[in-house]
């Protein structure tokens, strides 16, 4: 071997062609890679968290049959995705591969819209999970303090918080465990509600209930489901359920450094995740509605999917599956936790993020524990409106946990339209990894690019008349405040950019070169 070579593996020696030498300790396996996706995706969490999106904006018949619709054009985008890992798996993931193929600007825009929407589904799914440890202790315990207090909730939600930075943090290998167990978690945890809820109950709702009845409790157009606008405006909404459940499985990219033949398994990560989740989800939503008892009760909770244990089971069993789905939640926010820190430290890396030299430092376990706090202290900052308490129609219903939702969704799949569109604009002068779309993605990216435009528009109409400015009940606890945070950032990026970022950011940087690189024996 001629002397100052390196001896690099497989998975090193692709990270070296891409420009990075390996600070990320490689321990995970190419399940690991799956089940973090999976764990992020998290049924329990979404299905059960953004219930009342999709009962407040199309009621059983919108949530049976917008699922499986929505889940086939996710899973569209997925592909994409899979194979842009695959030809570059890097824990820069979509900001990199929009770095790659369409240049410094783009990738700069691209890496900060991932930033904002992995923080923002951080501080959905933690909050989501306070919100159900609240309602779990209290169905388990009637001396639990009298009365639902946003408060409480919200100290519950920096507990959650800090418990899942201090994993990240301090244990690499637990962190493996838990998403490990995880998938496990979800697969039975879910296959056991399913149950409860087939198996407990003394009647079920009918067909017609689940796949024909509509609901509209915005306020807009009257409450009408007959009329065309609640077809055109109101009904759209409810696939958010479906969009917001199904993201955050760009965190197989994130971890891609940190993964065993990551070119391949990555990729597989991305899709089997969607695509388990997608089937699983179906099923365990199928068996809330259901599950329905009195769907006026339902509706006059806000939509709120505890309602629906409640009604149909006795108190213990109600605790059981509440007790469940929290478990999961916990697991999908340590999760999150980890993809958004990945996303800090690689975008910090590059120089992209002001203090970026504290950010993209790795303590002596190879995790970057700066970007973990960072990341967690900004999720619970943008959830303070939280604590603003809203009633629509005589219901306790949580605009700001929505709008959170809908920034995630909005940052995450811009983000992902990026190198999408730029991948398809290079047609077969992409090379591919070992895992391509083939000849495919001449259909398949313009499908997924039109899913994503049309998602993006829908996650920032307001949800209800007091969020209108036109309207005079108008308020602002009522406002879906995601076009003004993710259009401000937007902003405040273009202006940045102009002045400053232009003159020195040329993307992704190069640590080390490929050529002295030597392939480890095996």
């Amino acid at each position: 071997m001629p002397e100052g070579h390196e001896i690099l593996n497989e998975d090193e020696a692709h990270l070296a062609r891409l420009g990075y030498t390996q600070e990320l300790h490689r321990s995970w396996s190419g399940f690991s890679n799956f089940a973090i996706s999976f764990s992020i995706i998290s049924i329990l969490s979404g299905c059960l968290t953004s219930f009342g999106l999709g009962w407040n904006n199309g009621g059983p018949a919108a949530i049976a049959w917008g699922w499986p619709i929505v889940s086939v054009f996710i899973l569209l985008i997925g592909f994409c995705m899979a194979e842009l890992v695959s030809a570059y798996p890097t824990s820069g993931g979509i900001y990199w591969w929009a770095s790659k193929l369409g240049g410094a600007k783009a990738g700069f825009y691209t890496g900060w819209l991932n930033l904002i929407g992995l923080v923002a589904i951080l501080a959905s799914v933690a909050y989501g999970a306070a919100t159900f440890v609240d309602l779990t202790i209290g169905t388990f315990s009637e001396s639990w303090l009298a009365g639902y207090s946003l408060t409480r909730v919200f100290l519950i939600f920096v507990i959650i918080l800090i418990a899942a930075a201090l994993i990240n943090i301090f244990s690499g290998h637990l962190l493996s465990m838990i998403n490990n167990l995880s998938v496990w978690w979800h697969v039975f945890g879910a296959a056991a509600v399913i149950l409860i809820l087939f198996l407990v109950p003394d009647q079920h709702a009918s067909f017609s209930d689940v796949f024909a009845r509509t609901v509209n409790n915005s306020g807009i157009f009257g409450g009408a489901t007959s009329h065309a606008g609640f077809i055109l405006y109101v009904l759209p909404i409810s696939a958010i359920l479906t969009q917001y459940t199904i993201t955050g499985y760009d965190a197989s990219a994130h971890i891609s450094e940190e993964t065993k033949g990551a070119a391949g398994a990555a990729a597989k990560g991305i899709w089997r995740s969607i695509a388990y989740s997608a089937i699983g989800g179906w099923i365990l939503l199928l068996s809330f509605l259901f599950a329905v008892q009195d769907a006026d009760g339902v509706s006059k909770s806000g939509g709120a999917v505890a309602t629906i244990f409640t009604q149909a089971l006795t108190s213990r069993w109600a605790g059981v599956v509440l007790l469940i789905s929290t478990a999961g939640q916990l697991f999908c926010t340590a999760a999150c936790q980890t993809s958004a820190s990945r996303m800090m430290f690689a975008f910090s890396r590059d120089g992209a993020v002001p203090g970026h030299r504290i950010w993209k430092q790795v303590n002596a376990k190879g995790i970057p524990a700066y970007a973990v706090i960072v990341t967690a202290a900004v999720a619970a900052i943008i959830t303070l409106p939280a604590l603003v308490a809203v009633d629509i129609n005589g219901a306790p219903v949580p605009v700001a946990f929505f709008a959170v939702v809908s920034i995630g969704v909005v940052g995450l799949y811009l983000c992902f339209a990026v190198p999408i569109y730029f991948r398809w604009r290079a047609g077969d002068s992409f090379e591919s990894g070992s895992w391509t779309l083939g000849s495919k993605y001449k259909w398949i990216a313009p499908l997924a690019l039109a899913e994503i435009a049309l998602t993006s528009i829908i996650a920032m109409f307001p949800t209800s008349l007091g969020g209108m400015p036109w309207d005079p009940g108008f308020a602002w606890k009522y406002v879906n405040y995601t076009p003004l945070l993710v259009g401000g950032a937007l902003v405040a990026l273009y202006v940045y950019w102009h002045l400053s970022v232009k003159k020195w950011f040329t993307g992704p940087v190069t640590q080390v070169t490929a050529d002295p690189v030597l392939l480890q024996e095996t």
